[in-house]
């Protein structure tokens, strides 16, 4: 690996990481006809998980639901941070249910990746998508009350929450452990990553039914989430562009947007810049059921990055 990315893994999930996730205060409802309900679907050693339903209307209404993880960097965050306020809002005025999710903060009082030693945040991003599955067990089991079209759950995440949901599709489409609490027909319609990527233990990321349509946004100078690869033997980060590469090869539907010069701040960005692509994204690629092959090379001139890392981190 060589030496200028190998601080990716020893300050990839510092309490920093998209700390802006922590803001006080819930998500407001823009408009009378729409709602909010919270749920219980787990209890764990470590506490309660609940999720929040939003959604227009009565909630036996069924519609197709966006499920929503969170980010933080497996140490932080919070299922209604303001932060989602206009992503959840648009998506509920569109017809859409928003189900977004606790899960145990993994790498939360643990010490943080380095290079040569991954268990931790592989752990966490386990630990992760099995309380993920969970909660999709959950709404797949509760589906008529709560208005669940389980033919239609998209899968959407911000950073660490994106990590989670390629996780989440990546193990059912390959049918592994962690996925047998799902129904075996049961597959995610669609995933909306913002800034994400697979962690493999096994070389190349490789499905062995195609994924689910993939939306994906990334900076291509982020030092948190790696926008291409960090490989070290068979282990390795693999970031947005290379997993694009792969859908592209192998004929899987995608959409990437990648975002010159900028950084992690397309873990959060898009979801008060891209809006329009998204609702397009779920018509064409989702419900349309689209074979689309889209890459995006955005870049706004008069737009400077403005999530840094510390010098004295990278030098770790």
């Amino acid at each position: 690996m060589p030496n200028n990315k190998v601080y990716l893994f020893s300050s990839l999930f510092i309490v920093i990481l998209f700390s802006s996730l922590s803001s006080t205060g819930q998500i407001v409802l823009q408009d009378k006809k729409d709602h909010v309900e919270t749920k219980t679907f787990s209890q764990t050693d470590s506490g309660t998980l609940k999720l929040d339903i939003y959604y227009r209307g009565k909630i036996t209404d069924t519609k197709p639901t966006v499920l929503f993880i969170f980010g933080g960097g497996f140490v932080m965050g919070r299922r209604d941070s303001k932060l989602f306020d206009q992503y959840f809002n648009t998506l509920i005025a569109n017809q859409y249910k928003v189900v977004s999710v606790d899960y145990r903060l993994g790498l939360k009082g643990k010490k943080f990746p380095s290079p040569f030693n991954t268990s931790n945040l592989k752990a966490a991003i386990d630990t992760a998508t099995t309380d993920v599955f969970t909660a999709t067990a959950y709404l797949i089991k509760n589906a008529k009350e709560l208005g669940i079209d389980t033919s239609m759950i998209i899968l959407s995440g911000s950073s660490a929450g994106a990590i989670t949901a390629l996780h989440a599709d990546y193990n059912k489409r390959n049918a592994t452990a962690l996925s047998t609490k799902l129904p075996r027909n049961f597959q995610y319609k669609g995933v909306i990553s913002f800034a994400g990527a697979i962690l493999s233990y096994q070389g190349a990321p490789k499905y062995a039914i195609p994924p689910a349509p993939t939306m994906f946004f990334h900076g291509t100078a982020d030092k948190l989430v790696p926008y291409n690869k960090v490989r070290l033997l068979n282990r390795g980060f693999f970031g947005s562009k290379y997993l694009a590469k792969t859908f592209k090869k192998n004929h899987y539907p995608y959409y990437f947007q990648y975002v010159q010069d900028m950084g992690h701040e397309i873990a959060g960005s898009p979801m008060t810049e891209n809006l329009p692509d998204i609702l397009w994204f779920i018509d064409h690629y989702i419900l349309k059921q689209k074979r689309y092959f889209m890459e995006v090379d955005f870049k706004d001139a008069d737009k400077k990055p403005t999530f840094n890392i510390p010098p004295a981190l990278i030098k770790r």
